[in-house]
């Protein structure tokens, strides 16, 4: 095989890759528990996308009680402080990559 064919070949299983990074962050996974009272969707590249909770996850003794607004404001605060924590978490694994990297760039590393 000669440098050329080499050359080609990486270039398209990189084409691959992309292609699949980009299927996966197009991709929704929904789980729940609670017997549905809680639903968390993430990407499929793992990023926190949105929260859902029902009237009973809040008071399961007296769901008529809650009201929606409320429930809107909590998703809207979880939601905000799980991609916080996501963001400070992937800042930190960058810096941590580039350190042991040398400041190299590695593809699909971080």
């Amino acid at each position: 095989m000669n440098i050329a064919q080499m050359m080609k070949q990486a270039q398209q299983m990189q084409k691959r890759l992309q292609d699949a990074q980009t299927e996966l962050a197009n991709t929704e996974f929904t789980a729940n528990s609670g017997n549905g009272a809680v639903t968390v969707i993430c990407d499929g590249q793992g990023k926190f996308k949105s929260i859902k909770l029902t009237q009973a996850a809040l008071n399961p003794e007296n769901p008529e009680s809650v009201d929606t607004d409320t429930i809107e404001m909590l998703e809207d605060m979880i939601t905000t402080a799980m991609n916080q924590a996501t963001a400070q978490a992937t800042s930190e694994m960058q810096t941590k990559m580039k350190a042991l990297t040398g400041g190299i760039n590695i593809p699909g590393l971080f």
